[in-house]
């Protein structure tokens, strides 16, 4: 039943290791839970604890349609940076209703089940070279490992260098870097399930540094009656609609594509010809995520790079999918004690896991330029920049220019061309 419900294999992995890499999956990113209701509720008619419904029941939907139709170890929940643009950007700048932004995020899941349908983004990601294959992992490694620094407090913003070090004498940051020291010695001794212990030793170092703060166990879900279809339709024919579709259309593919890559070549589940298993059915299971995501009142709902803490403590199958969606289910009831958890005690893991992730750069060729410096601009741009699809993009567009120009034709398919200059017309006119 395992087998044919999420592509289980006992020969190759055990029920134990796929919840436990679940449960490690669910942890490093349930973070959504606070910071969505924490950004929405900024807009007037989206109440925190609707959205927080909202982002656990478009998680459950999103993991269990991986888990059952991708089969693939990937938990999905409303998407960092998507939702940012939602609200501050959508919102917020162009003045538009979430009513609005919302029916944006609607027609962009339909457009993506017909994108996936007609096999367009599998062949997107077919196109990849191998060499910006291998980058995009080691990028996504860095890229989380950033995310994970910044949770905690250790790197924090400074307007004269962008970035800096944080006070990690005290506070959150003191916390991560404990943290990071209990987790790393886990992971040298190969302590199983040693992640998500970490998890859980530095959240308990927490509670007398007065970082974790349990306010009660049990908590009642709250209605999402106020957001649940609330579309707008009367400027769905206009340029801006055009333009905030098709910009959470570009992300969205971008980062579940770069996390697919990424994760799946860390795990070493790619076939033969560097090509994903099934990843129609997985692009299929995001498509339906974001549809139903946008009917639940959240925003674009994507494949969590976070999956990679899970894959790295062994899981391979949709299962551990199943077991995240099994998680946020029972976060709609216990949500004061997950929500205690600080994000100084995930961040160590999301430092680890991007080490974890590095492992592919030693495929690059780095004596052949034409490929390894499109694959250098690949890792560096996805943390400087902030984002996994644009680092695939610039990293797209100087493969096809260099080797262009270099007289090397043959590397370069039809399809990559046409990329190439729809990437250019991208940032030129978005």
């Amino acid at each position: 039943m395992l087998k044919k419900l999420f592509g289980f294999d006992p020969q190759k992995t055990t029920v134990r290791t796929e919840l436990l890499a679940g449960l490690t999956t669910f942890l490093t990113m349930s973070y959504i839970l606070a910071v969505n209701p924490g950004m929405f509720s900024q807009l007037d008619g989206m109440s925190a604890g609707a959205v927080f419904t909202a982002t656990a029941l478009a998680a459950i939907v999103g993991s269990l349609a991986m888990a059952m139709i991708g089969k693939m170890p990937f938990g999905l929940a409303p998407g960092m940076g998507l939702n940012a643009f939602f609200v501050y950007t959508v919102c917020m700048g162009m003045g538009y209703s979430w009513q609005f932004a919302l029916t944006a995020v609607f027609i962009e899941g339909l457009i993506f089940i017909v994108l996936t349908l007609s096999n367009l983004r599998e062949a997107i990601v077919n196109a990849i070279p191998v060499s910006l294959k291998n980058a995009i992992g080691a990028g996504i490694g860095l890229f989380i490992a950033f995310i994970g620094l910044q949770n905690a407090g250790i790197v924090v913003n400074n307007d004269a260098t962008l970035v800096s070090l944080g006070d990690i004498t005290s506070g959150s940051a003191l916390l991560g870097i404990l943290g990071l020291i209990i987790t790393g010695i886990l992971v040298v001794k190969n302590v199983r399930g040693g992640l998500l212990i970490g998890i859980l030793i530095t959240t308990a170092i927490g509670v007398p540094m007065g970082l974790t703060e349990f306010k009660g166990i049990v908590s009642a879900p709250h209605s999402i009656s106020d957001i649940f279809c609330k579309f707008e339709w009367t400027h769905i024919f206009t340029l801006d609609m055009l333009v905030v579709v098709f910009t959470f259309l570009f992300i969205d593919m971008f980062d579940t594509i770069g996390t697919l890559v990424g994760v799946c070549t860390k795990a070493k589940i790619l076939d033969a010809d560097g090509r994903i298993p099934r990843v129609k059915e997985a692009f299929m299971a995001d498509s339906i995520a974001t549809t139903v995501g946008a009917c639940l009142g959240t925003s674009t709902t994507t494949t969590y790079v976070e999956s990679a803490s899970g894959v790295a403590q062994g899981g391979r199958t949709g299962l551990t999918a199943f077991a995240v969606a099994v998680c946020f289910a029972i976060s709609l009831f216990f949500s004061p004690i997950f929500l205690a958890i600080p994000a100084a005690a995930t961040a160590p893991v999301l430092v680890i896991v991007g080490l974890f992730m590095m492992s592919p750069i030693k495929n690059i060729p780095f004596d052949d330029y034409t490929e390894s410096i499109p694959a250098f601009i690949t890792i560096v741009m996805m943390p400087m920049v902030y984002s996994i699809s644009d680092g695939i993009l610039l990293g797209m567009i100087s493969y096809v220019l260099l080797n262009m120009l270099c007289m090397n034709f043959k590397r370069i398919t039809p399809t990559m061309y046409i990329l190439a200059v729809l990437f250019i017309l991208k940032y030129i006119f978005i």
